[in-house]
């Protein structure tokens, strides 16, 4: 067994869902992702998949911190660690140090919440940026905190946070089953894939980045149908912790960066948008974004901010040589960690999990 999920093939989602009430232990179930293609059960063994954390080194980790854990919404675990509490989103890992990088990181962060919790977050400061949505730490490190919006007047239950998305809070396993089955059978009939993520707490269900409007119409409808199949259920949706978080790369030369990414972490680029994501929708977005060349001195600082990526030990060194033949380098290198740089210096720690 590893810290990494185990990943099952399945034909479409109600066939997951049938694998997922198999799963009930002791009228208790793992952490699953439910997917259109199979399923992620947590913690896994044979077949385990990949997983993405961000690392920020901050001189003031203390005050850092706070910022982010209350920016996320997150929870602390231990010193220093910041988690999404319905561990759907990427573990926030902050580290002391004593070297000082005033500079703008090449690394940024974008979460997009629902609008109320934005405006409390905010909290009377002012955002800035081209967008007028950023915030920065005390260090520096930027953040797009975007406000998201409900879906419709017929879908209130749901919010648009760049996807579309709602969450179910459940009282049992049996309950949680009931309406992963019911919104399986829903999709998939309507020819729609959605993502159903399966915690002690609830159920989440999510459209995926911008799908929610490529369907349109047909989306809303099928939205509309799981809201009126939940509450028949008995359950209310509770959206405050739901949230969208995309990585985002300054690049002068972005198509080499991101080949880069995209290979080393067995990403596809999305033709229209050009974004990078994970095929299985497990794994955090990457954006890249056009960085001009004459900014010599940032491009020279390391980063602040870096990305760790966690496989299993026997694809760990398969994988360090596939970020190698993707253009990346050594930085540094340990039995078990290798710290490789992008075309442009950023940081990717690869490191091979540890059995349970």
């Amino acid at each position: 067994m590893t810290e990494l999920g185990q990943w099952l093939d399945a034909p479409s989602l109600s066939a997951g869902a049938v694998i997922t009430a198999g799963l009930v232990d002791d009228g208790q179930l793992p952490d699953i992702d439910l997917r259109q293609t199979g399923l992620r059960i947590r913690p896994g063994g044979p077949g385990t998949v990949q997983e993405l954390r961000i690392v920020l080194d901050a001189v003031n980790p203390t005050a850092v911190q706070e910022f982010w854990r209350t920016a996320l919404g997150y929870r602390t675990l231990g010193d220093h660690r910041l988690v999404d509490p319905l561990h759907r989103d990427p573990d926030l890992i902050i580290q002391p140090t004593d070297d000082v990088r005033p500079l703008r990181n090449r690394f940024h962060i974008d979460v997009v919440r629902p609008a109320h919790v934005v405006e409390a977050v905010r909290n009377g400061r002012t955002p800035t940026g081209a967008w007028g949505v950023m915030l920065a730490d005390l260090e520096g490190n930027e953040l797009d905190l975007v406000p998201g919006a409900p879906l419709a007047a017929d879908a209130e239950d749901w919010e648009t946070l760049f996807t579309a998305m709602t969450f179910y809070p459940t009282a049992s396993a049996q309950q949680a089953i009931d309406l992963v089955t019911a919104v399986a059978e829903l999709a998939d009939a309507a020819g729609i894939p959605v993502g159903l993520d399966v915690r002690p707490e609830g159920v989440v269900i999510d459209h995926g980045k911008d799908l929610w409007e490529q369907a349109g119409e047909p989306f809303v409808e099928l939205a509309t149908r799981i809201q009126a199949a939940a509450r028949a259920r008995g359950l209310t949706a509770q959206k405050d912790q739901l949230r969208f978080v995309q990585l985002g790369i300054d690049a002068v030369d972005v198509p080499a960066v991101q080949a880069f990414w995209t290979t080393t972490l067995g990403y596809t680029q999305e033709p229209q948008a050009g974004d990078s994501f994970d095929p299985r929708r497990l794994n955090p977005l990457l954006i890249f974004q056009q960085l001009d060349a004459t900014e010599t001195e940032r491009r020279r600082q390391r980063n602040r901010l870096r990305l760790e990526l966690e496989v299993a030990s026997d694809q760990f060194g398969a994988r360090v040589e596939q970020a190698l033949t993707a253009g990346g380098q050594v930085h540094a290198e340990q039995p078990d960690r290798c710290s490789i740089t992008d075309p442009e210096g950023n940081e990717l720690d690869i490191i091979a999990a540890k059995p349970l």
